[in-house]
């Protein structure tokens, strides 16, 4: 009888290892596809442009973020719908990246020092070869200009 109990909790035990294993596997490959698990301190944003487009009932919001070493430019671009005027607003600041976190810190507006600078708090992540900018407090999603091109243009 003790050899039949050590024999269940042993395949029990087995079970469950099993299952455990087949459902990290599954929450790793979910977190990958979401951009959390990705390793992707090799890639060179360096000279990459991120583009977002948000379209309003009354206007289209274009912004940029252009980064150049550890300097970048953020760059708000509005078109009002019903005047067909354009204004734009230019930051420039710096970034830091750690791993494929990459805070954007952009304290100059047309080389004037603001008193609140614009900060971001972006995720790089992949998927099918293009890459993207996930701002983590508003969820939006800033592009690489290149891979869009690409995509546009076939």
């Amino acid at each position: 009888m003790r050899k039949f109990l050590i024999g269940v909790l042993f395949f029990g035990t087995l079970g469950l290892k099993a299952q455990y294993g087949t459902l990290d596997a599954i929450l790793k490959r979910l977190e990958e596809r979401k951009g959390i698990n990705q390793n992707l301190e090799q890639v060179n944003i360096d000279n990459k442009k991120f583009v977002f487009i948000k379209d309003e009932a009354d206007h289209t919001e274009r912004d940029f973020i252009i980064i150049k070493g550890n300097n970048a430019t953020y760059v708000e671009v509005f078109d009002d719908k019903a005047t067909g005027e354009s204004s734009s607003n230019v930051f420039t600041g710096d970034i830091i990246r750690k791993k494929n976190i990459i805070s954007l810190r952009a304290d100059m507006l047309e080389n004037k020092k603001v008193p609140l600078p614009v900060t971001k708090t972006l995720l790089l992540t992949q998927q099918d070869n293009i890459l993207y900018l996930i701002d983590v407090n508003t969820k939006d999603r800033w592009i690489d200009e290149q891979s869009y091109s690409k995509k546009a243009k076939k």
